[in-house]
């Protein structure tokens, strides 16, 4: 089927982030009946929609690997402004909110993106190329970052139960900006050609020319409405907690389920965008996309977690459980082995899509 029109499409993809927006002021702090859950889902789907449009158009104009970090980040400074909010508002109760968040944003990422990308990167010959110089330092930044903040918790014994002290969550945020830092430096300056798609004999592929660059001012239109639209669909993500909560009790599925909904929400954009950047054989982008994500999402979150601290009330649980031990370092064992070889089949993507299969199951059934 062909593409819409230019203008059509980009006529409605300026006017969903703004109708997304309005109707978030509208029903920001209301009971939703039946009708108006389904008015707001359908919304938020056309705002995701629209952000993974401004998120191509913006890429289009800086080029990757910019593209890519620009989505990653903007969707990721306002997840964790979602997670500040949300815990303030939860006081005590809300003491695992961030690792539970953070965790399910790394297992979407690094198995449901990264899953999804392999196995339709592989669809037309069978078999998907990648650079595995920039894949693999990305993942050793993801599982570094996931060990200090995640997985020490629940080992240290300066406090009891799976937190860690002042000191040391001092040290896990200090450490998670300095990688963060130092990946980006990698990623757009030193080693920028290790992050570029890669052809099926491992050369730097040249930029689609399939349209021109959009105009500088075009891009940075496309900018604005992206954050705008991010910010509508985090928003109405969380006005749609209630009925999703309410979904949730009646499936039988335990409380923090919700987050596993939300999470997948907010990663929407992402996924999308990973998705079509794949069906055109540019895995490379995708793979960017979904550990960039998993990253950003631990080294800017953590942070801003430990700050917020501060005065918040109640502990802070950052550490994983067994259960959740295990999903981390079998994701991790997995993705080096997907990595190390810079090609894959829709076998290693099967495999991925598999392990976010079984997150999500015990998940809902622990």
């Amino acid at each position: 089927m062909a593409d819409p029109p230019r203008s059509a499409r980009s006529s409605w993809t300026t006017a969903a982030p703004v109708l997304a927006l309005v109707v978030l002021v509208l029903v920001w702090g209301r009971d939703l009946g039946g009708v108006l859950v389904g008015v707001v889902a359908v919304v938020l789907a056309a705002a995701v929609l629209a952000a993974v449009h401004h998120a191509e158009v913006v890429a289009h104009r800086v080029g990757e690997p910019y593209g890519s970090l620009v989505l990653a980040v903007a969707v990721t400074v306002i997840e964790v402004a979602l997670i500040v909010t949300l815990m303030t508002a939860g006081g005590p109760d809300a003491s695992t909110l961030a690792r539970d968040t953070v965790f399910a944003a790394v297992m979407i990422t690094c198995n449901g993106i990264l899953g999804l990308s392999l196995f339709l990167g592989a669809g037309r010959s069978g078999t998907t190329s990648f650079n595995a110089e920039g894949t693999g330092a990305a993942l050793a930044t993801v599982a570094t970052l996931a060990t200090l903040t995640l997985v020490l918790p629940t080992f240290t014994t300066a406090r009891p139960g799976p937190e860690f002290s002042s000191a040391q969550l001092a040290f896990a945020a200090v450490a998670s900006l300095a990688l963060y830092a130092m990946f980006v430096v990698t990623q757009t300056v030193r080693h920028r050609d290790f992050f570029l798609p890669v052809g099926s004999d491992g050369d730097v592929l040249a930029e689609e020319e399939h349209a021109s660059p959009p105009t500088a001012r075009a891009a940075a239109t496309s900018l604005g409405l992206l954050l705008v639209a991010l910010v509508a669909v985090v928003g109405l993500a969380k006005v749609e907690s209630p009925a999703i909560e309410s979904g949730v009790a009646a499936l039988g599925f335990p409380q923090s389920f919700v987050g596993v909904v939300i999470a997948l929400l907010v990663l929407a954009p992402e996924t999308l965008a990973a998705s079509n950047a794949a069906r055109r054989g540019r895995t490379q982008i995708s793979l960017n996309l979904a550990l960039g994500s998993a990253m950003a999402s631990i080294g800017l979150t953590i942070p801003v977690i430990a700050v917020a601290s501060l005065w918040l009330d109640g502990p802070l649980a950052l550490g994983l459980g067994s259960t959740q031990l295990v999903l981390l370092a079998l994701t991790v064992v997995v993705g080096v082995l997907t990595v190390v070889p810079g090609r894959a089949t829709r076998l290693q993507g099967g495999v991925h899509l598999v392990l976010l299969a079984a997150f999500l199951f015990l998940a809902a059934s622990p």
